[in-house]
């Protein structure tokens, strides 16, 4: 995620990143360049059509067009959103049970409580790379030999390692390490790691329905691939550049909503899902020594 001063105009206009939207785009607007130039050269000179057009219809079309892009983007953006407070409430969901567990474990307890200082973060390395589909044990940071070769064989990381937490929860209880009372106070944090894992899933596996991302992405085209015949009239050759900027813009839009609505990944805008993996696991260790 970029870090940045939303209050430098100047370092905003001139980011990096602006720079990688036109680098990414750069096929299709050599593309509609070269479009552009060959519709403009066949009626201006080679046919020399006394040929004559009208904005109105584009202009209309544009109000329909700019609405359906800030619904785009607010439904994108909605999305990452969401996916932002649950990736807060896990930290502080993290923060909670540490603190309890170090109220209620003996220091004396030094294996439970080494238990519970790598297992809380892992939960967090591990919903990171499961959304990312690609759990590697050895980025969970657990050194019980046992454990990782327990979790090595599930399918599902994330769910082993809450249902890892509750068995040794449990065992606390039944040993009497742990009251009833206490197990219930704790049942509180662990009931929200599944939730949080439940809203992750939800987001990654319900993306924006498929016919209106195909409608937007039809109707974009088509609207910048007629902008030709629109603007020739009045415009001639300067058409060229003036539809290469409107096309980069639009497309930029939706290519921005395109990343966003998907906020688990490793792109420049999705959610700093390392760095919280790391800060929980910093701020367990603290609390639990």
């Amino acid at each position: 995620m970029i870090q940045y001063n939303p209050k430098n105009w100047f370092g905003l206009i001139f980011h990096s990143y602006s720079r990688q939207v036109v680098r990414t785009l750069l096929p299709f607007l050599t593309i509609m360049a070269i479009y552009t130039a060959i519709v403009t050269f066949l009626i201006e000179d080679y046919f020399n059509l006394d040929f004559h057009s009208t904005t109105v219809v584009h202009s209309l079309l544009g109000i329909v067009l700019g609405l359906f892009l800030v619904f785009r983007v607010n439904s994108a953006y909605d999305r990452w959103y969401e996916g932002r407070k649950l990736w807060g409430l896990l930290l502080n969901n993290s923060r909670n049970l540490a603190s309890k567990l170090n109220a209620m474990i003996s220091k004396e307890n030094e294996e439970d409580r080494i238990f519970f200082q790598e297992m809380i973060p892992a939960f967090a390395f591990a919903l990171k790379d499961h959304l990312r589909k690609g759990i590697k044990i050895k980025h969970l940071k657990i050194t019980d030999e046992k454990l990782k070769k327990h979790l090595e064989h599930k399918d599902h990381i994330p769910n082993a390692i809450t249902s890892l937490l509750y068995q040794k929860i449990n065992q606390l209880l039944t040993s009497g390490k742990l009251t009833p009372n206490q197990f219930l106070v704790l049942d509180k944090e662990m009931k929200e790691f599944s939730d949080i894992l439940g809203g992750c899933e939800r987001i990654k596996n319900t993306p924006i329905p498929y016919s209106y991302s195909m409608f937007i992405k039809k109707f974009v085209f088509t609207y910048t691939v007629t902008l030709p015949l629109a603007f020739i009239t009045e415009f001639h050759y300067m058409t060229i550049p003036i539809v290469i900027f409107i096309f980069f813009i639009l497309v930029s839009v939706e290519l921005i909503a395109e990343e966003i609505e998907e906020p688990f990944g490793g792109d420049v805008n999705d959610l700093p899902t390392q760095e919280l993996s790391e800060k929980i696991e910093k701020n367990v260790k603290e609390l639990m020594n």
